[in-house]
């Protein structure tokens, strides 16, 4: 869905009021309401209570995407060294034709 666009493309500030074009109306634009602020004792637990929540991967599962790691860059690598040297051996061969 598009977003409806503002004359000279500009958001209205918050409070501010927004007229119409088309209609001739003015719309008062309520500014929101300020946040409660959260005490440091509120949001230490907070943080362990988010903390309890992460799901830590086992050994098993660390050890299976390593490997799968590795493999992803030796097999990244050698696709690399084969498309360099091609392109490095066409590169000679065109060279090679001014001489």
């Amino acid at each position: 869905m598009a977003k409806a666009k503002t004359p000279g493309g500009r958001r209205p500030s918050m409070g501010a009021k927004v007229q119409s074009a088309a209609a001739g109306q003015t719309v008062t634009v309520d500014a929101p309401a300020p946040k409660k602020r959260t005490s440091p004792g509120q949001f230490v637990s907070q943080v362990q209570a988010e903390g309890r929540k992460i799901v830590w991967p086992s050994r098993k599962e660390t050890w299976i995407t390593s490997v799968m790691v590795f493999i992803m860059v030796v097999l990244a690598a050698i696709f690399f060294w084969i498309v360099d040297t091609g392109l490095g051996f066409a590169f000679r061969q065109i060279i090679s034709f001014g001489s």
